[in-house]
């Protein structure tokens, strides 16, 4: 049954809300050439103005629970065990360059466990959404991970550390041993929406390192609600804690693993 609760809803409405916005200054940007400095200021602007959307809908809807963002950090509520981790906008590059691949994510924590999810991307319409228990949705359509248990028959998803970012010998490593072993490695900019695509079986598999906890949290209920498992890149459960992932369904998980480990 794919009708959202009412919690889903006021998610699901706040990432459209924020995405009408969006949706205009992306219009714009793909027909501006926008100096470099005056580029990054109108990014920032959109960020935050998408974000201070969803602030104002979820504080609205629940008020009380705190608020962790990535634009204003965390902001403490007088509901203690329940806390919102919000992308307004990730895949900020893609978006910069008026390239159609990006997400607002918003998840809910609730005593140190992610029990709701809402990864939407404005240009495909595309909702990707999951509550504890009940399973992963796009639209109103239900989600699996793909079943492939062979690495060899496999596409990956991952991010190269830039500029100032990550750990470029690391990657370098963990890329070599995996993509000689797969069908292909896909690199397409958004976290969120490499885990998104997982948890639909558009990826087989998905790891990265240096994100943040609202690069993660959506997508890690996602790929799990679509019965996938995700762990650290280190294999243990603080995905959040760690920064880093792996993400895929349970048969190429371990072989995901063993990769990585192999490149340490």
């Amino acid at each position: 049954m794919s009708t959202q609760t009412a919690l889903l809803k006021v998610m699901s409405d706040a990432a459209r809300k924020a995405a009408r916005g969006l949706n205009r200054d992306f219009g714009e940007l793909t027909e501006l050439q926008v100096s470099k400095k005056g580029a990054a200021d109108f990014v920032s602007a959109a960020d935050l103005k998408a974000e201070q959307t969803i602030f104002e809908m979820l504080q609205k809807a629940r008020p009380g629970y705190g608020f962790l963002g990535e634009e204003r950090g965390l902001i403490e509520g007088t509901d203690k065990t329940h806390t919102w981790i919000v992308d307004p906008l990730d895949g900020t590059t893609n978006f910069l360059h008026a390239i159609p691949h990006f997400a607002i994510n918003i998840a809910l924590q609730r005593e140190g466990a992610i029990v709701a999810a809402v990864t939407y991307n404005p240009v495909t319409n595309e909702l990707f959404w999951a509550e504890k228990g009940k399973g992963c949705f796009v639209n109103d359509k239900r989600l699996r991970v793909a079943a492939r248990q062979h690495l060899n028959e496999s596409v990956l998803a991952t991010g190269i550390p830039f500029l100032g970012h990550g750990q470029h010998a690391t990657f370098l490593k963990e890329l070599h041993q995996i993509s000689q072993r797969v069908a292909g490695v896909r690199r397409f900019g958004a976290a969120a929406l490499d885990l998104a695509f997982v948890a639909a079986g558009r990826f087989d598999g998905y790891w990265e390192r240096d994100l943040k906890p609202w690069d993660l949290a959506a997508g890690l209920l996602l790929v799990s609600e679509a019965g996938g498992k995700v762990t650290s890149a280190e294999g243990d459960e603080d995905v959040l804690g760690s920064g880093s992932i792996c993400a895929s369904n349970l048969e190429l998980h371990p072989l995901i693993l063993q990769r990585l480990r192999a490149a340490a």
